[in-house]
């Protein structure tokens, strides 16, 4: 549902009047208030990730979404929106994703994007670890792939359709919603209908409304 129309269905079914921006703010609320607390949790995640980008429309111009998968448990580690594709942008969902996971990979799969490269060694490679061998995919009928990242892509781009784009104060309030709901909330038939945060150790036992379970646990039980 578009934030449109989520304020209709607020006045049709309760009657009460929301402009759509309050509903923006409100889910930035409770998105910022959501990833503090998960943020704090360390998936258990495997040596082998994902990474990708798309294009997105933000304010009418294209920009640039870079996502990080773990190949294991399908955890999304990093989602990052930048304005260019150079190698300081290449590294940024990187950084994410390793201080999330407190762990180098050994192996980072991406495309033919050149940026790659000198990001994987910049972000992984030290005296005191082996180094990360980058698989750079010259096509996505190469194997391995980037088949589980691209279906992410699809389920994105679905959402931004709705949206028509995003805009440069709600962008990050999106990506930040989207990698929570990948994460947490979506069960996947893949994992046997668990979800990434299930396959990664984090047991948080959500039943229900699992939103509305992750806000009281991320505010202490406050309903």
């Amino acid at each position: 549902m578009s934030l449109r129309d989520v304020s209709d269905h607020l006045k049709q079914f309760y009657g009460v009047s929301i402009h759509y921006a309050t509903v923006l703010r409100w889910i930035g609320k409770y998105t910022k208030i959501i990833q503090e607390y998960v943020d704090s949790l360390t998936p258990q995640v495997g040596d082998t990730w994902h990474v990708d980008e798309m294009t997105v429309n933000v304010d009418g111009k294209k920009e640039w979404l870079w996502n990080v998968m773990d190949d294991d448990t399908r955890f999304l580690l990093a989602c990052k929106i930048s304005k260019r594709r150079d190698v300081v942008d290449a590294r940024k969902p990187l950084k994410e994703a390793k201080e999330r996971a407190k762990i180098r990979p050994r192996f980072v799969v991406t495309d033919g994007l050149q940026s790659y490269k000198e990001a994987i060694i910049k972000e992984f490679h030290t005296l005191a670890n082996p180094k990360t061998k980058h698989v750079r995919l010259p096509s996505i009928r190469e194997h391995p792939n980037n088949n589980i990242v691209e279906r992410l892509h699809g389920t994105i781009r679905e959402r931004e359709k709705v949206m028509r784009g995003l805009y440069d104060d709600s962008s990050k309030i999106i990506s930040d919603g989207n990698r929570i709901f990948y994460n947490f909330i979506r069960p996947h038939l893949a994992l046997g209908e668990k979800t990434p945060s299930e396959k990664a150790d984090i047991k948080l036992n959500l039943r229900g409304n699992k939103w509305l379970e992750l806000i009281k646990k991320a505010s202490g039980g406050v309903k």
